[in-house]
């Protein structure tokens, strides 16, 4: 279950307290300023990411949400990927420099954002500075600090924004996607869910586009906030939306899915996302934005993946028209920190009480959800090896078998899916007990520690990393 389950219990009783001086309402003090004209080649969007990994292969990290597990789990995976040498035209390399795309979810979207902000600098910070400082104790002390009353009091400063607050002070220090867009390395995606919709929005300049919104001077602290803005413990982030004011243009991946007689398949998901898109255009009906965690739409942080990788083979024109034309492989980390600890509910006549169940009844279509979206990118894994080895033998030769070539045609990629999750621990003592840690913003150290090195041993002998390192040597030549 994403977000601060434990965070709930600790503020259910301050919010009694809070309402009282307007803890329940939040337009956010910080106002998004509008875009007059799209730019596409300005602002923290990927196509001008100023990387330079590997020509031919994608590299994506997927931080799932969790509270400080998620948040500990994902930074053992960079640690990993920093100790994992490759060659890289002859060449000594890490790993880690490779990734092209990290997307962060609730507690994996601070990860994600502070190793964006300070790349290797980040191992020497952010055990000290985030995974083993007390964050949820700052967060209750602030909501029980008189001082934040008067703020609250107003309407426009709610809970979430006393967070932003203190992520802030803590991990970002006044950071803005202004200051990311500068930093070289990997295009970093974390994102929220608009409450009203179920939608997903990233925070980039891509799809702030949509919105006809500047993303430069947004906190990154505020990015942190909205992903993680759990449902009753802490109150929705506002921005505000000028959309349809900044002639944004749709990407060339629509008209194949939008138009019936140029679609090869149903491109539902991309479809259902081309749908999305006009919502957030529509600024006259929609002028604010409500944004809680990320992990209510996409709890792993895969959906955009999905969603590409369907426009990938329903839209020869978005393989044509992008850097994608040239790519032959696309790896991707599923990091998943989802832990479903012990009860012993079933052994007792008289049920769970309200607050359990209302926990659980929250995040048990977010677990289900997640395990789809996995198995949905292991059945596209599977169906895209499938028709290439069809076509290696020949089988869609001949005049009568070209509708069905281009019905079921995919592009010449090999796709990775790497399961880094607690679930696929071969240690079956470490996997109970961190399977039994909770979802909140603070854990002891140990624990901590422990996320790391699991994290770690679970990309070293997954099947499908020794498989990529395999392929990567047979290509460049063994490190």
């Amino acid at each position: 279950m994403t977000g601060a389950a434990s965070l709930v219990r600790s503020l259910g009783a301050l919010c009694a307290i809070a309402l009282v001086a307007g803890c329940a309402t939040s337009t956010g003090r910080y106002v998004n300023p509008p875009l007059a004209k799209v730019d596409l080649h300005a602002g923290y969007r990927i196509e001008t990411r100023p990387v330079a990994n590997l020509a031919d292969t994608v590299v994506v990290l997927a931080f799932s949400g969790g509270g400080t597990r998620a948040a500990a789990f994902a930074y053992g995976v960079l640690e990993e990927l920093r100790r994992t040498p490759v060659t890289i035209a002859g060449k000594p390399a890490r790993m880690l420099d490779q990734v092209d795309i990290v997307t962060g979810v609730s507690g994996g979207s601070f990860t994600a954002l502070a190793y964006g902000l300070y790349g290797d600098r980040l191992f020497d910070i952010f055990e000290k500075d985030f995974l083993k400082h007390n964050v949820q104790g700052d967060l209750v002390a602030r909501f029980l600090n008189p001082y934040y009353w008067p703020a609250l009091a107003t309407g426009t400063w709610g809970r979430s924004e006393m967070a932003s607050s203190l992520y802030d002070e803590l991990l970002f220090h006044g950071a803005t996607f202004a200051d990311l867009e500068k930093r070289p390395g990997p295009m970093v995606m974390a994102t929220a869910t608009d409450i009203s919709t179920g939608s997903r929005l990233a925070f980039t300049q891509g799809e702030f586009d949509l919105i006809c919104s500047d993303l430069d001077t947004m906190p990154l602290s505020r990015a942190a906030a909205a992903s993680s803005a759990v449902p009753l413990a802490l109150s929705p982030v506002t921005i505000n939306n000028y959309g349809g004011r900044c002639g944004y243009r749709y990407p060339v991946w629509v008209a194949s899915v939008t138009d019936p007689t140029n679609r090869s398949r149903p491109a539902g998901r991309a479809l259902q996302r081309y749908n999305e898109m006009r919502s957030f255009e529509d600024s006259a009906n929609r002028p604010f934005i409500h944004l809680v965690d990320g992990g209510l739409s996409d709890n792993l942080g895969v959906r955009a993946v999905l969603e590409a990788l369907e426009e990938l083979e329903a839209s020869p024109r978005f393989r044509s028209s992008t850097g994608l034309r040239n790519v032959k492989r696309i790896v991707v980390f599923v990091v998943n920190s989802l832990s479903v600890p012990d009860t012993d509910w079933d052994t007792h006549e008289r049920p769970p009480n309200d607050l359990q169940i209302l926990l659980k009844a929250t995040g048990v279509p977010i677990d289900r959800y997640s395990y789809e979206a996995v198995e949905l990118l292991k059945d596209i894994i599977f169906r895209w090896k499938e028709i290439r080895a069809l076509r290696a033998t020949g089988a869609f030769a001949g005049a009568n078998s070209r509708s069905l070539e281009r019905a079921v045609d995919v592009p010449d990629i090999d796709l990775y899916a790497v399961d880094v999750s607690i679930a696929a621990d071969e240690n079956l003592a470490e996997r109970e007990y961190l399977n039994n840690l909770p979802t909140s913003f603070v854990l002891p150290d140990e624990a901590v520690d422990r996320l790391r090195e699991a994290a770690g041993r679970i990309v070293r002998t997954s099947p499908e990393f020794t498989r990529l390192l395999r392929d990567l040597d047979a290509e460049r030549g063994a490190h």
